[in-house]
């Protein structure tokens, strides 16, 4: 009867908590509010950003314009109509100006001739969206001035490629299959020990790399990568990105996804300058970005198929920082990773089978 009346009993409000606690509901209730915020999160970031690039400040080659009261009007004109500041560089020639955007330094040119034409010279390979706002406000400007305006896209893009996009998609296709492919090895592959954690992450970086150049350039011919350099690229992204992952696994356990998250997706890639680029986006990301891994990608990916023999040691220096730094972390702390196995010494092996 007193076991009868125990299994009657109402548990209290503690005992109903201790329960909870134990149970799957409480971390399958966690995962629900935290999908919700990162839904929003995700839409709010990437609209935010990409929804209504404003130029903020522009860096623009000028060749005689700022001796010219012609130039000077039409660059006045020009930073009233787009609302923002045109970062004026003198350049003594248009070859050095050219080389200032194979550099990547400048975006447009702006050259004054004697005659009081304006040669306007935009960059399509150096920001689509930036090049097509300046070639869109320019003539407006130099009819409303009264300045004759020739605008021309002397960098244009690859014809499979009118938009820019798809240096950002295959950037992005290899940061999330670089953190995917991780998680996948922590789940599948939970016996592997560190090192060979590591190498597995390597490997599938490099073939998953070849894969994406592949696909992208061979077989849909979207556009035409300089291979080999493009396949390490986009390599060192998915390490990187996977490393990312198992550091923070390392650091968080199950809940590794929430920050690997955050810093690749929402911020790191609608702020990468991959399709809104970086003049175009809120001044705070367009800076963050350049520190980020798919912002680095984005960045070496870009120089390397439009601008080759200009490439800039800054994107591959993020990159790698970002992997020796997640690389160490996990090594240093892998006795806190969730995965691995025991490795039992031979005597004690021998002696299991012998008893």
């Amino acid at each position: 009867m007193s076991d009868h009346g125990a299994h009657g009993r109402v548990p209290t409000r503690s005992e109903r908590w201790g329960a909870f606690k134990e149970s799957p509901f409480l971390p399958a209730t966690v995962l629900v509010f935290i999908l919700a915020a990162a839904a929003g999160l995700f839409a709010g970031s990437y609209t935010y950003s990409m929804a209504n690039p404003t130029p903020h400040r522009i860096p623009t080659a000028v060749v005689g314009a700022q001796d010219s009261a012609r130039g000077k009007t039409f660059l006045d004109g020009m930073e009233k109509a787009l609302n923002a500041s045109l970062e004026v560089r003198g350049y003594d020639s248009v070859a050095a100006a050219r080389q200032g955007v194979d550099e990547q330094e400048v975006f447009a040119i702006v050259d004054a001739g004697p005659d009081g034409r304006v040669t306007f010279d935009v960059s399509g390979a150096s920001g689509a969206s930036v090049a097509q706002v300046l070639a869109e406000t320019a003539p407006k400007v130099g009819a409303e001035v009264g300045v004759p305006v020739t605008v021309k896209d002397v960098k244009p893009l690859q014809e499979g490629d009118p938009r820019g996009l798809a240096i950002f998609y295959i950037s992005l296709a290899a940061v999330i299959i670089g953190f995917v492919g991780a998680i996948q090895l922590s789940v599948h592959a939970r016996g592997l020990n560190p090192a060979e954690r590591i190498g597995f992450t390597a490997l599938y970086a490099l073939l998953g790399a070849f894969v994406i150049a592949a696909v992208v350039d061979w077989w849909l011919g979207a556009v035409d990568l300089p291979f080999v350099e493009s396949w390490l690229i986009l390599a060192l992204t998915m390490f990187t990105s996977g490393m990312v992952f198992t550091m923070f696994n390392t650091l968080f356990g199950r809940w590794a996804m929430i920050p690997t998250w955050g810093l690749m997706v929402l911020l790191g890639n609608p702020s990468s300058g991959g399709a809104v680029s970086w003049p175009l986006l809120p001044s705070v990301l367009g800076h963050i970005g350049r520190w980020l891994p798919p912002g680095a990608s984005v960045n070496a990916q870009h120089t390397a198929v439009y601008f080759g023999g200009h490439q800039h040691a800054f994107p591959f220096l993020v990159l790698a920082g970002w992997a020796v730094l997640s690389s160490a972390v996990f090594w240093v702390w892998r006795h806190r990773h969730p995965g691995g196995r025991e490795s039992a010494p031979a005597h004690a092996h021998a002696v299991a089978v012998g008893g």
